[in-house]
């Protein structure tokens, strides 16, 4: 679902949300990618070039909401440019994917309060408007599933190869949902699956298997010691 306030925001309110978006966008042209650290780099992006555009209408984004779609791109290595709203995935017969994180855009104009818009006739005047600015979450649509085919993107699988066969076959049998994309390795007990950057993205084939298996690590141990009162 769209989050978003048709109440007009303060200029604090608006400042601090510039401030959020400026700080991410500073955040990731700043951020480094260390093997000490962890054995992966950036994900690539299998995106076309273009610009980014709402798959349920076709109208392109615009201004700062161009950056932070391509950075999530980017970031996550999402095979297309084309983004929707939860309601407007589930409008067109699909839905976003259990677990999946969106993003943040946001929208900026103006409107004329209907006491303004009578002042100004009975004045002769120029209306007064208000600014807002209203968020929206939207999703990549490869985060997405059931959509119609002209509007699915489905995220490619590593190349042949990659990863090791017995431990793909292992990964199988524990039939948890191991999902292979983005820039962070996480197990989510909540949801109960797993998430690893893809093997292209690290320094080493073989630290792919490190993380994969690490991870799988907190599955079990999450099947050996449940969280109480889960």
């Amino acid at each position: 679902m769209s989050r978003y306030d048709r109440t007009p925001r303060s200029g604090s309110e608006r400042t601090n949300l510039y401030d959020e978006i400026t700080g991410k966008i500073i955040a990731e042209l700043e951020a480094g990618r260390f093997p000490w650290v962890q054995p992966w780099g950036k994900a690539t992006a299998k995106a076309p070039l273009g610009l980014p555009q709402n798959a349920s209408t076709g109208r392109a984004y615009s201004g700062i909401n161009i950056l932070i779609l391509w950075g999530a791109v980017v970031q996550h290595g999402f095979p297309g440019q084309g983004w929707l709203t939860y309601r407007q995935a589930a409008t067109l017969g699909g839905n976003v994917r259990k677990g999946e994180r969106g993003t943040t855009v946001v929208y900026a104009d103006r409107f004329t309060p209907e006491d303004e818009k009578r002042r100004a006739r009975e004045t002769g005047e120029e209306p007064g408007t208000i600014p807002f600015l209203k968020r929206f979450t939207v999703f990549n649509a490869a985060q997405c599933e059931g959509l119609p085919e002209d509007i699915a993107v489905a995220m490619p699988p590593p190349p042949p190869g990659l990863i090791e066969p017995r431990v793909e076959a292992l990964i199988k049998a524990t039939g948890i949902d191991f999902r292979i994309g983005g820039d962070r390795a996480f197990y989510v007990p909540a949801l109960d699956h797993v998430v690893v950057p893809p093997p292209q993205a690290y320094f080493e084939p073989i630290n792919w298997h490190r993380t994969a298996l690490h991870e799988l690590g907190h599955y079990a141990v999450s099947r050996i010691m449940p969280i109480s009162g889960a």
